[in-house]
This record gives C-alpha cells, sequence and structure tokens, in this order.
C-alpha cells in the first residue's frame, strides 16, 4: 500500500447496530430532528445545527462532501430504525492517507449505549481499508466526558492544541487532540468488538 492515496468511497456503512448513511437530499428531514435538541451540548461546539442554525450547517456540510473533503453521515439506530445523530469523516487528506473523525452529535437518549462505538467501529475500518495510515480524532479541551469516550477508543492522546479553534460562540477553544494509527487499529479493533459483543 505503501505510495498509494487513501481513496474514501461515498457508500452506507452498517453493522448490527447502526446504518450510516451520506447525506443526501432524502435525510434532510430525519437529521433535523435528530439534532434540534440539547442547546447546551451545542453550545461548546464550533458550529451549531439545531433550530435555526440547522440549514446553513447542512448546506455547509453538503459543500464539503461535494469537494471531497468530508463524508457526512446520519447515523440511524437499527434497533428502531430512526435516526439519532450524525457524524463524519472530514479534513479528509488522500495524499497523506488521513482523516479525521469528528461532527459528531447523538440524541441524549443514545448515548452510553452502542450506537457511539458501533459508529466509529464503521469509521475506522472504512479509513483503514481505505489506505489510511492515520485517522485523528479531537474534542473541545474542557469537554472530559469526549476525552474519555475517545481514550476508551484506544486513541494515543497528542496532547492539546491551543486556541486552535473559535466556537460559533465566540469563545477560543484549546483542542485536545488523539490519533489512531494503522498499526494500532488491530488493537483499537479487537477493543470495539469486545465492547460490542456485550450489549
Amino acid at each position: 500500500m505503501s505510495g498509494q492515496p487513501m481513496i474514501l468511497e461515498v457508500e452506507p456503512l452498517a453493522n448490527r447496530f447502526v446504518r450510516l448513511e451520506p447525506f443526501e437530499a432524502g435525510l434532510e428531514a430525519e437529521v433535523r430532528a435528530a439534532l434540534d435538541c440539547d442547546q447546551d451540548a451545542w453550545d461548546i461546539m464550533v458550529g451549531a445545527a439545531y433550530g435555526e442554525h440547522f440549514d446553513g450547517w447542512w448546506r455547509s456540510a453538503l459543500a464539503a462532501m461535494a469537494e471531497g473533503s468530508r463524508i457526512p453521515y446520519a447515523v440511524r439506530r437499527l434497533s428502531d430504525g430512526v435516526v439519532v445523530g450524525t457524524t463524519s469523516l472530514y479534513e479528509i487528506k488522500p495524499a497523506y492517507r488521513r482523516c479525521e473523525i469528528g461532527s459528531t452529535f447523538y440524541r441524549p437518549e443514545a448515548r452510553g449505549g452502542p450506537v457511539n462505538p458501533a459508529t466509529k467501529r464503521l469509521l475506522l475500518e472504512h479509513a483503514f481499508n481505505a489506505g489510511a495510515v492515520r485517522v485523528e480524532i479531537i474534542t473541545d479541551a474542557i469537554n472530559p466526558g469526549s476525552q474519555a469516550a475517545i481514550r476508551k477508543l484506544g486513541a494515543r492522546d497528542e496532547g492539546v492544541l491551543r486556541k486552535h479553534k473559535i466556537t460559533w460562540k465566540g469563545r477560543v477553544r484549546d483542542t485536545a487532540q488523539f490519533a489512531i494509527l494503522d498499526e494500532d487499529w488491530p488493537d483499537v479493533r479487537g477493543r470495539l468488538d469486545a465492547r460490542l459483543a456485550a450489549f
């Protein structure tokens, strides 16, 4: 694989818990309904997608998908068929065989169960099968819960990027950065499979 670019196909991804569906016009209403809640959680995010903020966010996600820098997904919980959130592969850099997992939001009732680990399992497998050598996961340095969830995946803590982003409310944020490398993936995959087997 060395020297070959990473090629991430835009396609649905599924396991027994979730189906990740790339954004398209037919999903807009379901995604809007999934994200229109929990304003407090949105307040610390870089961008907001609830209420009146949704339309601009949706257009931006589709534009980034069209230019190849992002694949935004609706996260459909298979136990009831409901779209419970969104996630993305983004900052896609084929020449460097690198991308990020992020722009993730789940409805409160979908947090803490199999949805997030099942989603991360699919995204990581998709990236590494496509030739990635590095997948980054970043979060706000003031969000310990998110950082704990990322560490639980087996991602390596790489430190804090100071004054890295500005939230939609104007706060200059520090970013906690994590990464999983291709050589880490077998161990991370085993951890995720063990966690998911418990559900």
